[in-house]
């Protein structure tokens, strides 16, 4: 590996790690629908390496892909949400939304290669989770429909971010800088099982 792929890897290695550690949870950021809202996957280091690692893997598959793997998490987190906010009670989202950090962090370290049904069927079931907690968290008193805009343009920057570095990682062939990269988000989802 060259020292630039290894400042490339390092670097976004660093990056995913150093964002908070805090997990989201009800009273983080402003009080207001849409804040409220776009504040939550950006509060939990949780919610930010899984939604870099879809846009890491739509990057790495190219082509629709690119629009087609967020789409498909924006509407199923949307979906997930919805269900939180109806006051249905799902068990075991922490542990879900854990799995969907390891697993789609071994998806990037495995460069996107599972086949494409299953990871999009991954990819919706791990969006009901994130969106199943962002609904279960709304603050009392807000309206559900600024508060899920809010979330939804969150998830969908970070989406961004992470398919614009996996368009970067693909067309210069920085293999191994994927791998350490969807190392690194896999061992994030390792300890969000033991915290």
């Amino acid at each position: 590996m060259s020292s630039k792929s290894l400042s490339v890897a390092l670097g976004l290695t660093a990056l995913l790690v150093v964002a908070q550690t805090a997990s989201a949870h009800p009273g983080h950021g402003p009080a207001s629908g849409f804040h409220a809202g776009f504040y939550h996957p950006l509060s939990g280091i949780d919610h930010i390496l899984a939604m870099v690692a879809v846009g890491l893997c739509a990057g790495q598959l190219g082509g629709r892909w690119i629009w087609f793997l967020p789409a498909t998490f924006l509407g199923f987190m949307v979906a997930g949400g919805i269900v939180a906010i109806g006051g249905t009670h799902v068990p075991m989202i922490e542990q879900g939304i854990a799995a969907s950090v390891l697993i789609l962090g071994l998806l990037v370290a495995g460069g996107s290669r599972l086949f494409l049904p299953l990871t999009v069927g991954l990819v919706a079931l791990f969006a009901m989770f994130h969106g199943y907690a962002h609904g279960a968290e709304m603050q009392s008193g807000l309206r559900p429909t600024t508060y899920a805009l809010g979330f939804v343009l969150a998830t969908a920057a970070l989406h961004a971010i992470g398919v614009g570095i996996g368009i970067v990682l693909k067309r210069r062939s920085w293999t191994t800088a994927s791998r350490i990269t969807g190392g690194a988000i896999a061992a994030g989802g390792l300890l969000l099982f033991l915290m």
